[in-house]
């Protein structure tokens, strides 16, 4: 058990501490990288994860209301800890709803439980982050315009994905293996991607940080472990929703954070730390997980 977990994450801390190695060294500028991972990488592997003839909708379809589930469960659980350390719930609440699904999950879920894993892994995914763009945008803006945002990429190869999966039609072996090959590029890309934000990350709030840091996967376990039974969910849907339990909070949420002036710097501490407690929970979710 110990050397399958250590195969499953050391790959994924490895190729993290490259991209934040290189940060250091070189200060390299990821803004063009991220625009490219949003807009053409993420898209392709939504939609071909989605549209695989080996995902069934129907039959992932509690795994995927487990992950809502999870998502809103851990908001809920967080909101008090934001009162009793007499923090704005803006601040803290997101990061601990939505984790690092995208740079963390997706490899994880393909090295845990291969392509079938993978593509349960992206349809949670893409809806934690339909909730983060919507939901998560609310909580911090009452008041925010996120209808641009349901425009992307993302979204539209999320709805023409879920399309796919419903109905199978046929497409040519060409194009889906053109597709596929775009959108496996993501996963290193974003773990290079990862470690690269986490070497420019702040430690000014370290303590909100760690607390964030905890909040986020423990909050995440306990939900999904709650969850698995009273939803019927087999053994490996049971491992797949632990393993997105675990997982840190999403450097999604600092961006969010900037764009809407939501003290970003706290924001930062909490993705910075949390990220770096992922060697102590990671290894733990994926434990559960294969359990």
């Amino acid at each position: 058990m110990l050397a399958r977990v250590l195969g499953i994450i050391l790959p994924v801390f490895l190729i993290i501490a490259l991209g934040f190695g290189y940060a250091r060294r070189a200060r390299p500028d990821m803004t063009w990288i991220n625009r490219i991972n949003v807009n053409v990488l993420a898209p392709a592997l939504i939609f071909t994860a989605l549209a695989a003839k080996d995902f069934d909708l129907a039959a992932n379809g509690l795994l995927i209301l487990g992950g809502i589930g999870v998502v809103l469960g851990s908001g809920l659980l967080g909101w008090p800890f934001a009162r009793l350390l007499g923090e704005d719930h803006r601040t803290l609440v997101p990061p601990v709803m939505f984790n690092n699904c995208g740079n963390m999950g997706l490899p994880l879920a393909a090295l845990a439980f291969g392509q079938t894993g993978l593509s349960a892994m992206v349809a949670i995914f893409t809806i934690s982050n339909l909730l983060h763009f919507t939901l998560g945008i609310w909580i911090i803006d009452h008041h925010a315009k996120f209808l641009a945002m349901l425009k992307s990429p993302m979204v539209a190869a999320t709805v023409v994905g879920f399309a796919f999966a419903v109905v199978h039609p046929p497409m040519p072996d060409w194009l889906m293996q053109a597709l596929r090959m775009i959108g496996d590029a993501m996963i290193p890309l974003m773990l290079l991607s990862l470690g690269v934000r986490l070497a420019e990350g702040s430690w000014s709030s370290w303590r909100l940080g760690v607390v964030g840091g905890l909040v986020c996967p423990l909050t995440g376990i306990a939900m999904a472990a709650l969850l698995s039974p009273v939803l019927g969910l087999d053994a490996q849907q049971q491992g797949l929703l632990l393993l997105f339990g675990c997982l840190p909070p999403a450097v999604l949420n600092f961006m969010v954070a900037e764009q809407y002036a939501q003290e970003p710097g706290k924001v930062a501490s909490i993705v910075l730390i949390g990220n770096l407690m992922a060697v102590l929970f990671v290894p733990l979710g994926v434990s559960l997980a294969l359990h």
